[in-house]
């Protein structure tokens, strides 16, 4: 068969390699001059910054896409383990770090926040059981065909509800385990790896721990862009036909399938089967011209989105990782403000420096700064404004907690607000997940993966199931894979 490929994000990239794997011909098409969508990355007065996602878990899907291939993953792709997970920083000078070595973490959390070790390993276990009972079924299958559900683990996941915390908030659930208002804060964080907030996203959510101490946390050899540099090599050596700056204006339908493509060139690509990697409220306004269902897809509420600053810093600090985060005091506010649609005067700062570990990233005595805070999605804010309040406010609070004047140490600036991911990667509003999770439905009503309308048209992607980051959206391939073979 032909598979005509709309979108090279890494949902799309993925879905290329197991096409080729089955033997079909593939054609993937991208609009711009790059791959990766927002994995990519970009080079800056001698720093180099890898664009978006900057956290590497799960490595295991990333390796099965050259398993699949026949091919070894050593001749493509390297990655080294983190001994230090994150560290995290507070404004009364609490500090605090998290290890892969989960009993370092529960001995740290314990020293230095005050918890009781054995609350911080029922947590852990918790969020291991929550992976177990629901993890590979509805992570690894689609929620929208009817065998997902008749199945031994879906009935195990049933009798055993009441250990999902699908009631309550991911907040009241951390909050039932510890007593630190600190360590509470730590584990809500993690509500902001889908866009979501602990405030109003569902307890279920305390899974996303174990993606991090169950499974790990890596750097790949040459940053996160090698991510998609290794899965392009591992393309071209399969086959699969590349169109970079190749824009699809139009999917073609036949009745209850489509045809094919139409290029901005005016070029008609007929095929098989189409995936499209383009958020699916795109897809249906632009290519399929069905503003009706594009506005069905906006029913669900948009994920957060980001703010960030690519800063070459002319100074090198002891004290920081290649994870790092500074707390905001009132992380509630925090995200009050975010649902308002504005941004805070004390937001929550995470920094990112990969030059930490690739020593090549930065020049010699200095450090390449991937410095974000979480924002809300584009909904027609004075970007200009919060941009130039939110980096004063940010430096501030950086300079304060490191003692050091950081304005006087940053050599260039590159930055990135949601109107330029909404522009350059085609993210609806520039909302990083395409839609949150701050209900306990969220999953089920994410865009299936297999087209409702067309027989043969699918769905990649973090607009739809399962959602955003790296693994999930691997796993969206995974699953439009299976869906496709098994037809």
């Amino acid at each position: 068969m032909k598979v005509l490929i709309i979108g090279g994000g890494i949902a799309g990239l993925s879905s290329a390699v197991r096409m080729a794997a089955r033997g079909h011909e593939v054609h993937l098409f991208e609009g711009s001059d790059k791959l990766g969508g927002k994995l990519h990355e970009f080079t800056l007065d001698g720093y180099r910054f890898d664009f978006g996602p900057s956290l590497f878990t799960m490595p295991q899907y990333v390796l099965e896409l050259f398993d699949i291939a026949g091919k070894d993953v050593q001749d493509y792709f390297e990655y080294k383990t983190l001994d230090v997970i994150c560290r995290y920083f507070w404004e009364d000078g609490t500090r605090c770090s998290t290890y892969k070595d989960k009993e370092q973490t529960v001995r740290e959390l314990a020293d230095q926040l005050g918890e009781n070790e054995d609350s911080l390993r029922k947590y852990f276990a918790s969020s291991q059981e929550k992976y177990e009972l629901t993890g590979r079924t509805f992570l690894e299958h689609s929620l929208h065909q009817w065998k997902t559900w008749w199945t031994r683990d879906v009935a195990r996941a049933m009798t055993r509800l009441h250990k999902l915390d699908l009631m309550g908030t991911l907040h009241s659930v951390n909050s039932s385990y510890f007593k630190n208002p600190k360590t509470v804060q730590l584990f809500d964080r993690y509500a902001t790896y889908n866009g979501s907030n602990p405030y109003k996203a569902p307890g279920m959510l305390s899974i996303i721990p174990h993606f991090e101490y169950g499974f790990g946390a890596y750097i790949p050899k040459e940053g996160m862009n090698q991510i998609t540099s290794s899965i392009v090599k591992l393309l071209q050596d399969m086959g699969v036909h590349i169109h970079l700056n190749t824009k699809v204006t139009q999917i073609q339908k036949n009745g209850r399938k489509v045809s094919g493509l139409m290029t901005e060139k005016g070029d008609l690509h007929e095929g098989d089967i189409v995936i499209t990697n383009m958020d699916a409220y795109f897809t249906y306004l632009h290519l399929l011209n069905d503003p009706e269902r594009a506005q069905h897809v906006l029913r669900q509420e948009r994920s957060s989105s980001a703010l960030i600053f690519y800063w070459g810093i002319k100074k090198e600090f002891q004290e920081l990782d290649l994870h790092n985060i500074f707390f905001s005091q009132d992380y509630k506010n925090e995200f009050d403000h975010i649902s308002q649609g504005s941004v805070c005067d004390d937001p929550t700062v995470y920094i990112h420096i990969t030059s930490k570990y690739i020593r090549d990233d930065a020049p010699q005595g200095c450090e390449n700064w991937f410095t974000m805070i979480n924002v809300p999605h584009n909904a027609g804010q004075n970007w200009d404004d919060i941009i130039e309040r939110s980096r004063k406010n940010i430096i501030r609070k950086i300079s304060r907690q490191l003692g050091e004047d950081i304005a006087s140490l940053i050599t260039c600036e590159y930055v990135l607000d949601p109107r330029i991911l909404e522009s350059q990667t085609f993210s609806y509003t520039g909302s990083l997940y395409g839609t949150s999770s701050n209900s306990r439905w969220a999953a089920f009503a994410r865009h299936p993966n297999a087209s409702p309308q067309f027989d043969n048209l699918y769905f990649v992607g973090g607009s739809v199931h399962p959602g955003g980051g790296i693994p999930l959206c691997i796993l969206g391939a995974k699953i439009v894979d299976d869906l496709i073979h098994k037809k």
